[in-house]
């Protein structure tokens, strides 16, 4: 049934009727001879009307079920961004024919036919040059096929979960297998809405009912929706299907573009999995990709991604979005790196011990591995990986307890160029899964409580049994080899040639803390840094042993060159470690060296009444005490120092992001105890880092210039030669962390000539360290200021800051000063209240545990306002502070601040 094109009805939520028009086109391919009628939403009038001319068109294509109104943040938000000043791109977003406001007619358009009427569409309009196509769903691919075909006006692409192949040896998505079976087809899509009301229930957080009525609006009746009908019988799931021939030549187009690319995904679709994003980048490896966890198929209503979106096609604008085959310089001969694995090539015929296991052994005994042995480990394993398949870039998730075993796998890994993905069960089940599916391993090498995770949670990746498991235990996870077998597969084996310093070797994840875990990306040559920082910054020599109680660092030994011990203890779970472990481990390894978490050091003070006299002289053997991962409090330092009293006692300042950024000693504390300054010290930048300040305005956000003027409240901004080298998949958290930085932009987080940086001739010819455009940048989140001596003092998270009548407050000052009252154990700050007029509130946890949620009596609350001079408008008592797991010391004081304000309304409320 032939039904002509019109207007969507007034009235429709969100959509701006000023930018409804209707376009009439000449029929092409199967439609030849006729002309069909589009609705389209339009900027480009408006545009004109203010005197706009506009760098380019986005040419947007909604998918099936949905129409233009898809677009209507875009649309809308794109004006206003060309009002205030900033690129204006005009906006075309099209109801494709049979969809939509647009015409329906009685041609079955196939995805060749529907490319070709887009590309009818852009003749009509005359659009001549700087197109940006984006689509969504199964728009996406329309939209790339008309990129594809029309290079002479394609500028970049830009999709939101599309696919643009469907992998033979796999099955299309359940939802679409139901939708395309026989009578079940019809029924669903055109007889009744259930396909189109199934679709929209996919929306996180769930539609308004207004918003669901205006995509329902165009399709009434069944007549109206048998373009959605067509749509999804159309969806080539093999080569039987008359499209298939169309998208294996948009799949191999998509591979040849060289233009800039976004993509932005839902990764709760049911429909899009990860797997097709993988394609994706694939295809365009150059692209930029964000994740917005919790989004899902309808990702254009689950998350504001207008915003990211235009901020992208801002740097389009300017010419500073990467293109394919943007890489950094080649480094020049003086910049030469070495491997993290040269101490193990250079000592493969050492029988000398590189690394002890804790209890593994004989009879509870350590399991020692000599420097020979792990040589030889790590090159069966990284021939044997080579062998079954893993190739330089491939990723590997590491699913296995810290030990002799886990840094065997790293080195094989990192030896071969496979980057290895390391997330720690610290996240919890939730979390852990969400790291593991954001990063879409093409390996998982795990024991057997990881790889059972990995089944029942549908992780992807060739799975590898670290351990020998049961035939049938083999066959119910998915395990295609054991580490044994795969060692056994490379012994004798030639390696391949090694990766560059520039290559990626790593996926870190943060702790989860303060939101959901991104994962940290390091090349090698910046992992390298890393270990030359520790080693030059500590004095680590082959002789000074190290023990390890801190995840990131665990791994390092073998890089130092150095012998090293992880103690008896889940590392996952620092306050698992003991006193006596630490002593054993020292003993064991004839350590100098001890590296610890304040989690763990919390334990082992508390422990101490259990070492003996000779672990008690072992550990005064050690000269160098390391704490990093949180701030840790002069008091605890003092206790874990009386421990340890020979011992040069350092609390280096770090983040996931850059494990290393400044230091500060045991005489640096006391010293910095007399300032008057608020916060933590953690003392002056380590070699040649650099730490500056981003003030904060009225309203709490950091938004002044980089500066190094003391006294200044701000967010700290760093920069290092081992600085990350992006965030995984999550370019807009990307744009935002090198947000008005010096190089800031597109590419900032990609390297610069060279990662030597800020050296002593950079200086002089630059006259200040900041202009050296060689640097990268980092907003680390972290609030604080510096003092006259160069010193930074970290005061909290940026957001945590909360405005009061006198201004922006972070919280940390004011918890020390709560902390200094006996009775106190750990307290935290938090503002409640509207912006502006926020009240600071203390919520306490106290050294002798309270049984339940309390308001602090009069006495107590007085003994609080007295500690401090920031006024407290109440204090909550509670048995304990919720911290995350791998510091036990980072509190979210946002949801503690929401607890809060229910607590004080008078809402009955469990612990937080």
């Amino acid at each position: 049934m032939v039904r002509s094109a019109s207007r969507p009805p007034a009235g429709l939520p969100g959509l701006q009727e000023r930018f409804s028009r209707l376009v009439e086109t000449t029929g092409v391919g199967e439609d030849t001879g006729s002309s069909r009628t589009w609705h389209l939403l339009d900027t480009g009038p408006i545009l004109q009307e203010l005197g706009i001319e506009p760098v380019g068109t986005v040419l947007a294509v909604h998918g099936n079920p949905t129409w233009s109104y898809l677009w209507r943040s875009l649309v809308s938000e794109s004006i206003s961004a060309a009002e205030s000043g900033a690129a204006a791109w005009r906006v075309i977003a099209v109801d494709q024919l049979e969809m939509g406001f647009s015409e329906r007619t009685e041609v079955r358009r196939t995805l060749e036919q529907r490319i070709l009427d887009l590309g009818a569409l852009t003749d009509e309009l005359g659009l001549s040059g700087n197109v940006v196509s984006l689509g969504h769903d199964w728009g996406g691919v329309v939209a790339l096929g008309w990129a594809v075909r029309h290079p002479e006006l394609l500028t970049a692409v830009a999709s939101l979960n599309t696919a643009v192949d469907q992998p033979s040896e796999l099955p299309i998505p359940a939802a679409l297998r139901l939708a395309r079976f026989g009578p079940v087809l019809r029924a669903s899509t055109s007889t009744s809405p259930a396909f189109l009301a199934t679709t929209l229930a996919l929306a996180n957080p769930p539609l308004a009912p207004q918003v669901k009525a205006a995509y329902s609006a165009p399709y009434l009746d069944r007549a109206s929706r048998l373009g959605i009908e067509q749509f999804v019988a159309d969806i080539p799931v093999d080569e039987s299907t008359r499209s298939h021939e169309a998208l294996q030549g948009v799949s191999a187009g998509v591979a040849a573009l060289d233009v800039p690319a976004l993509l932005l995904w839902g990764p709760r679709d049911p429909i899009f999995t990860d797997l097709y994003l993988g394609d994706l980048m694939r295809r365009l490896p150059h692209a930029e990709v964000h994740r917005f966890e919790g989004a899902g198929h309808l990702i254009a209503e689950d998350t504001p991604y207008a915003t990211h979106l235009l901020a992208w096609l801002d740097d389009v604008a300017a010419g500073t979005a990467r293109r394919r085959g943007q890489h950094a310089p080649e480094p020049s001969p003086e910049d030469a790196s070495t491997p993290m694995w040269a101490a193990l090539d250079e000592h493969r015929d050492d029988p000398s011990i590189a690394a002890l296991e804790m209890g593994r052994g004989t009879d509870g005994a350590p399991l020692r591995v000599s420097w020979r042995q792990l040589a030889r480990r790590v090159d069966e394993i990284a021939a044997g990986l080579s062998a079954v398949g893993v190739r330089r870039g491939d990723r590997v998730s590491l699913l296995v307890q810290p030990g002799v075993t886990l840094t065997a796998i790293v080195y094989a890994c990192l030896r071969i160029g496979a980057v290895v993905v390391v997330a720690d069960a610290g996240l919890g089940v939730k979390g852990l899964s969400r790291a593991v599916r954001g990063a879409w391993p093409d390996v998982i090498i795990g024991q057997v409580p990881g790889l059972t995770a990995a089944k029942a949670l549908g992780w992807p990746g060739l799975r590898i049994s670290a351990t020998s498991i049961p035939a049938s235990a083999r066959a119910a996870l998915g395990v295609a080899h054991s580490l044994a077998e795969v060692a056994a597969l490379g012994r004798g084996a030639a390696l391949p040639t090694p990766p560059g310093p520039e290559d990626l070797a790593a996926v870190l994840f943060t702790s989860g803390s303060t939101g959901p875990a991104k994962g940290v990306v390091y090349t090698h040559r910046q992992l390298q840094a890393v270990r030359d920082t520790l080693r030059d910054t500590y004095g680590v020599t082959a002789e000074s042993g190290l023990v390890t109680g801190f995840a990131p660092f665990a791994l390092l030994g073998p890089a130092l060159g150095t012998r090293s011990v992880t103690p008896d203890m889940d590392v996952t779970s620092p306050r698992t470690l003991t006193a006596t472990a630490v002593a054993d481990a020292v003993v064991a390894a004839d350590a100098r060296i001890v590296f610890l978490s304040p989690a763990a050091i919390l334990n082992v003070v508390a422990t101490r009444d259990d070492l003996d006299a000779a672990q008690r002289e072992a550990l005064g053997s050690v000269d160098t005490f390391l704490s990093t991962g949180a701030p840790i409090g002069a008091r605890l330092l003092d206790d874990a120092c009386a421990l340890m009293p020979n011992a040069e006692a350092h609390t280096p300042y770090g983040m996931t992001e850059c494990l290393l950024v400044t230091d500060i000693d045991r005489e640096g504390i006391s010293a910095a105890a007399l300032a008057a300054d608020h916060g933590v010290c953690v003392g002056t930048p380590i070699g040649r880092n650099v730490v500056r300040i981003s003030a904060l305005d009225e309203t709490g956000a950091a938004t002044g210039a980089p500066s190094d003027q003391a006294g200044v409240l701000g967010e700290v901004i760093i920069s290092a030669p081992h600085l990350k080298e992006r965030y995984d998949r999550l370019a807009m958290t990307d744009r935002a962390a090198v947000r008005d930085l010096p190089g800031g932009g597109a590419g900032s987080a990609s390297r610069g000539p060279s990662d030597q940086a800020c050296s002593d001739d950079a200086r002089s010819d630059h006259g200040h360290p900041d202009h050296d455009d060689r640097r990268r940048w980092h907003r680390t989140g972290d609030v604080g200021h510096l003092d006259a001596e160069g010193r930074l003092w970290i005061e909290g998270r940026l957001p945590h800051v909360f405005v009061t009548v006198d201004g922006p407050l972070a919280p940390v000052g004011t918890e020390q000063d709560l902390e200094t009252l006996p009775w106190v154990r750990r307290a935290a700050v938090v503002g409640v209240g509207p912006a502006g007029t926020a009240q600071a509130v203390a919520v306490l946890e106290t050294r002798e545990p309270s049984r339940g949620v309390r308001v602090a009596e009069a006495e107590l609350a007085d003994a609080l306002r007295a500690s401090t001079t920031q006024p407290l408008a109440a204090a909550l008592i509670v048995p304990e502070l919720p911290t995350d797991i791998r510091h036990n010391s980072k509190i979210d004081r946002t949801a503690l601040a929401s607890w809060a304000e229910r607590a004080l309304s008078g809402e009955l409320v469990s612990a937080p």
